[in-house]
């Protein structure tokens, strides 16, 4: 890992979203948030309605997405909150979000994700989904975004990652468990490692634009995202993590994420992983033992050869 000095807030993990964002005006600057209908991605864009910005929630269900937008409009007041169709396995779609898109933006919350599904799902690339789905479609957002993320000047990235991470590198030589045999885990593990990489890469490609990445672990909270996890095929291992978990609520789980994406404490700082509120430091495998709430960052996921070998090799796969 690059060495630097370790940036530190005075927020915790049981701050919340709007704590953070207490003494921040975002009047005047543009946001979108991925997955924006359910869980932390609804409170990440409530807050940053809230502080003012113009959000667009990019969603799957466009009316729910329209619901949610209303909702955040009758609770925040401001009026420049709206909901824009994206299915980040459809390559179509996400060229016609970000063909879409006029102007500046400011904000890039890749949000969205899906964990642990108890078997193989495949897109009709012959993708894996979750890898699809956690990182190949916010890779093709982001790249089609850049220009208007470059004409924001001093725009932010943030990618949502897990601590999930921690359990698996990108194995290149088969990411869609092609010849290996499918586990769960080892694939989320995977995609969230390649959003972590997607951040230190974009950085170091896009720094002289402007533009920043960070990524996250938000914390461990109740919502769809463990739909999968918690059905009837979860271990007993997996059981027994969850029973233990310390769970936190959606608004100090959106802490972390709208910290990366408008405090000014982050100006101009990017390719790092955070989580409670504060850069992480180095896994340490030794003293962490298996709880889902072990903290720190693998060396893996900010590995800068991996992270421009991901670059080209998710290129490769959009554009093939």
């Amino acid at each position: 890992m690059t060495s630097h000095a370790r940036i530190t807030t005075p927020f915790t993990r049981d701050s919340t979203a709007d704590e953070v964002l207490a003494s921040v005006d975002l009047t005047g600057r543009r946001a979108v948030v991925t997955g924006s209908t359910s869980g932390i991605g609804v409170e990440t864009a409530r807050a940053l309605a809230a502080a003012g910005a113009e959000v667009t929630l990019a969603v799957r269900d466009i009316k729910a997405g329209e619901r949610t937008a209303a909702e955040i409009t009758s609770k925040t007041g401001n009026r420049t909150v709206s909901a824009a169709p994206l299915e980040l396995t459809d390559r179509s779609s996400v060229a016609a979000f970000t063909a879409a898109w006029e102007g500046p933006l400011h904000i890039l919350v890749n949000n969205a994700g899906i964990m642990a599904l108890p078997e193989l799902h495949r897109t009709p690339e012959g993708w894996e989904l979750q890898f699809a789905t956690n990182h190949l479609g916010h890779f093709g957002l982001t790249l089609g975004l850049h220009d208007a993320l470059a004409a924001a000047g001093g725009a932010r990235i943030v990618a949502v990652s897990s601590n999930g991470h921690l359990r698996a590198p990108i194995t290149f030589d088969d990411i869609h468990f092609e010849r290996r045999a499918y586990d769960p885990w080892a694939a989320y593990g995977q995609s969230k490692t390649a959003n972590v990489l997607l951040a230190v890469e974009a950085t170091r490609r896009w720094a002289a634009d402007g533009i920043v990445a960070n990524a996250l672990y938000p914390g461990g909270i109740h919502t769809n995202l463990q739909r999968h996890a918690q059905g009837a095929e979860m271990t007993a291992e997996i059981k027994a993590i969850f029973d233990d978990y310390p769970w936190r609520s959606t608004e100090q789980g959106a802490a972390t994420s709208v910290l990366l994406a408008a405090s000014p404490l982050l100006d101009g700082i990017g390719g790092r992983y955070f989580e409670n509120c504060n850069e992480a430091l180095p896994h340490d495998p030794t003293t962490a033992g298996e709880s889902m709430e072990a903290g720190g960052v693998a060396a893996h996921a900010l590995d800068p050869e991996a992270a421009a070998r991901l670059w080209d090799v998710a290129l490769d796969m959009l554009t093939g």
